[in-house]
Formats: structure tokens, C-alpha cells, sequence
């Protein structure tokens, strides 16, 4: 690819409709050019190891494959390929499933035309791009378990304590984590120790304030 060409994309959408305005959009653009469309995550890996893409730009919800599970497939497949997650969805775990996968940037639809060009651009050129939203959505989900680790509770230690959240006793939990009353009580002190409070209705209040529970 020389300097002068565009760049070359595939659309990905089970909505005819909007593929129909995103065309339009990216017609507007020289430098960009829309070689495929597919309305399922199964065609496009089909279109994307045929045609080989500069960019694909990937909803992220669609009925036979999800978005990041054929992001995953395209990038292992061809791994000069790039990503772009174009959805209406902003939840944590979409977002992290999608970078995870690969995408290299994540963008809502209701996204301009200008942004989403130079999202294009810039993934091609490598940079990735995040929506004010889901940079927002990350940094909240970080500075949760973050939190969580700022009191270092054990793995064990968060399953005991989200047991006290529900109300069992030390017996109750020994019972639901098959260990001995004795070591339940353990894990217990444990946890007061590190949350500075003294009783078990301190932890759990704290537990819900702080967002302890995974």
C-alpha cells in the first residue's frame, strides 16, 4: 500500500440501516474506502480472509456471533488487521471483552463522521481511541477493584466476606466453603484486621460502601 491509497475497510452490522449511514459517512472521506459490509460475525471473518482489510469496524452485539468473539477470530487469523468496536453498548464487561479480544479501539454509534475518521486513521497508523464513555466506564471499574486491593483481602478472604454481606454466621460459612468453624473465624478476624472495624456489621458496611464484593 502506497502512501496515496486509502485505506481499506469492512463494515460489520446485523442493522441494514445503519451500515446504509455509515456508507454514507465514510463516502465522504478520500482517503477512506469501503470494500465489504457483513451483517453477521461469521461473514465477516469470511470477508476479512478474503479481502485482507486495512480496518474493520465491529458491532459488538449481533444474533449468530458476538463481536468480540469474532474480533478474537479476525485479528488471530490476520493480525495486520484492526479493530474498531462500534456499538450502543457502554457496560464494563463489553468493553474490557472487546479490548481483550483485540479491538483496538472503542467508539458508541452515535459517534460523528470526523471522529470516526480519524478513529479510522488512527488505528490504522496503530493508536487506538476510546469513547469518553467507556474511558469513563474503565476508569471507574479500575479504581473499584482498586479499592478492593488497597485493603488486601485474600481471594478467600472476598468469598468470606461476601458471605457475611449475605448474613450467615461463622457455622453457616464453614458449611458453604466446606472448611471448619475454626478456620471460618480465622478468615474472619482476618478481614476485620484489614478493614480497621471491629465488628462483623462494620465489614459489611463497609463492604457495601466500598463496593468490596466482586
Amino acid at each position: 500500500m502506497t502512501e496515496a491509497d486509502p485505506i481499506r475497510i469492512i463494515l460489520v452490522d446485523d442493522h441494514a440501516m445503519l451500515r446504509k449511514g455509515l456508507r454514507f459517512f465514510l463516502a465522504g472521506f478520500d482517503d477512506l474506502e469501503l470494500v465489504g459490509e457483513a451483517a453477521s460475525g461469521k461473514e465477516a471473518i469470511r470477508l476479512c480472509a478474503e479481502l485482507v482489510p486495512d480496518v474493520v469496524l465491529m458491532d459488538m452485539v449481533m444474533p449468530d456471533m458476538d463481536g468480540a468473539a469474532a474480533t478474537q477470530i479476525i485479528r488471530q487469523q490476520t493480525p495486520t488487521i484492526e479493530v474498531i468496536a462500534l456499538t450502543s453498548f457502554q457496560e464494563e464487561d463489553l468493553i474490557e471483552r472487546a479490548l481483550q479480544a483485540g479491538a483496538i479501539s472503542y467508539l458508541l454509534k452515535n459517534v460523528s463522521a470526523e471522529t470516526l475518521a480519524e478513529a479510522i486513521r488512527q488505528a490504522h497508523a496503530g493508536h487506538s481511541t476510546l469513547a469518553p464513555e467507556a474511558t469513563e466506564v474503565l476508569v471507574k471499574a479500575t479504581r473499584q477493584r482498586a479499592s478492593r486491593h488497597d485493603f488486601g483481602l485474600t481471594g478467600r478472604e472476598l468469598e468470606v466476606l461476601s458471605l457475611l454481606v449475605e448474613g450467615l454466621s461463622n457455622a453457616e460459612i464453614a458449611e458453604r466453603l466446606v472448611i471448619s468453624v475454626a478456620t471460618a473465624k480465622f478468615h474472619v478476624r482476618g478481614i476485620l484486621s484489614k478493614l480497621g472495624v471491629s465488628s462483623r456489621t462494620e465489614a459489611v458496611a463497609l463492604a457495601l460502601q466500598q463496593d468490596l464484593i466482586p
